[in-house]
């Protein structure tokens, strides 16, 4: 899989009909990862249910990603938008982290997360916010 770049919106718990609304809008495929998923209930076991992570891909090539506010951060409107590269190939991904993040702050260090990928997020020296998603190679 080739890298990728795309906007990751951040909701507060309504990503699964923002993003039902735009599958209507644009077509496509649509999946969508709860946290109940993942073992981890946002803020209780109530909200298991909310997205931890949707992804639409269209027949036109747009890629939109979103997700619920995770368990512990609070939710910003205005800031709650970011750029998401991702892809397969760890040496231009972690070269792509290491310039957005030397000028920048580092808000979730590049590391192994529980769903597998290598994940990271920052704000760059712009103010910009950014996630990097690194999969492993599918054989």
């Amino acid at each position: 899989m080739p890298s990728r770049l795309n906007p990751y919106i951040t909701f507060d718990g309504d990503a699964r009909q923002a993003m039902e609304f735009y599958k209507n809008v644009f077509g496509g495929t649509l999946t969508l990862n709860t946290y109940g998923e993942f073992g981890q209930a946002r803020g209780g076991g109530d909200n298991a249910d909310k997205i931890m992570h949707a992804m639409l891909e269209t027949d036109s090539g747009f890629t939109l990603m979103a997700g619920d506010v995770p368990p512990g951060m609070d939710f910003s409107p205005g800031t709650n938008i970011a750029v998401s590269v991702s892809g397969e190939d760890d040496a231009e991904l972690r070269g792509y982290w290491g310039e957005l993040s030397g000028s920048g702050t580092v808000s979730v260090p590049l590391e192994k997360q529980m769903w597998g990928d290598v994940f990271g997020m920052c704000t760059d020296g712009f103010g910009i916010t950014w996630m990097a998603d690194i999969s492993e190679r599918q054989a």
